[in-house]
């Protein structure tokens, strides 16, 4: 299948950015990769406070749009078997590095969200933090998701909350106080560069259910009034202090 005009902008985008992206945000990605403590979205939550992917020691564990392996790597000590997919070969190749670094060996896939190179009911768990469920069409990645779980398998991913999105000006730094698109639109919006998707809630859960996913929790994390982040500055902070500027989904396949 040829790629998708979104797919190719990404692609080459995030070929472009690879390098600045791991060494600006190095501080909030590296260290779980080296300690096993994975966290969530732009504030770094811990998982062990949010509890989104539980155990997964001896899980097959599937992560959409991998970037850099730093949470494939920390799952693997804690004795997941992960696989990695990336659309980007920068990307990967700061992967790879990982691996050779850490001595901690997972298979690393170029591959496309949209259309998986693996075997139906292949993982116990899907999953992503900011990763290819935001950049890649939910149409297609919800699908291919629910297609290679397991029955009883755990999809489970973050991504920019719709209300961020809908009060965000077209090409703003910061969103505002007020809404400024249609709630009920989907979304393609056009940042650094790149393209990535906002659903309204309603149509998130509709997809899952087609999908034959259940939803379990809809978790909208809160930053602490001291939190800081490599990815967003103080006025973001105060932002995502009164409403959610993410989303976590927990969605398990019948």
């Amino acid at each position: 299948m040829a790629d998708r005009a979104h797919q190719r902008v990404n692609r080459a985008r995030w070929n472009a950015i690879a390098d600045e992206y791991q060494e600006h945000n190095r501080s909030q990605i590296r260290e779980q990769a080296f300690s096993g403590d994975v966290t969530w979205g732009l504030w770094a939550i811990p998982e062990s406070q949010l509890h989104v992917l539980g155990d997964v020691s001896g899980k097959d564990v599937l992560e959409f749009g991998c970037g850099g392996a730093q949470w494939s790597t920390a799952l693997a000590r804690q004795g997941a078997r992960p696989v990695g997919i990336d659309m980007s070969e920068r990307q990967l190749a700061h992967a790879r590095r990982l691996r050779q670094e850490t001595g901690i060996a997972f298979p690393l896939v170029q591959a496309s969200g949209e259309q998986l190179p693996f075997a139906d009911a292949s993982f116990d768990v899907v999953f992503a933090d900011h990763g290819a469920f935001s950049f890649a069409d939910p149409d297609r990645t919800i699908p291919e998701a629910a297609r290679v779980l397991r029955p009883g398998g755990l999809l489970a991913f973050s991504h920019t909350s719709h209300i961020f999105e809908i009060a965000s000006p077209d090409h703003a730094e910061h969103a505002t106080d007020r809404l400024v698109h249609d709630y009920f639109d989907t979304l393609e919006v056009e940042a650094d560069g790149m393209v990535h998707f906002s659903l309204p809630y309603s149509t998130w859960t509709s997809l899952f259910h087609a999908n034959g996913l259940v939803v379990e929790e809809l978790i909208e994390p809160r930053p602490e009034p001291d939190a800081v982040s490599t990815y967003r500055d103080d006025q973001d902070r105060e932002w995502a202090r009164r409403w959610p500027s993410e989303s976590i989904w927990r969605v398990r396949k019948r």
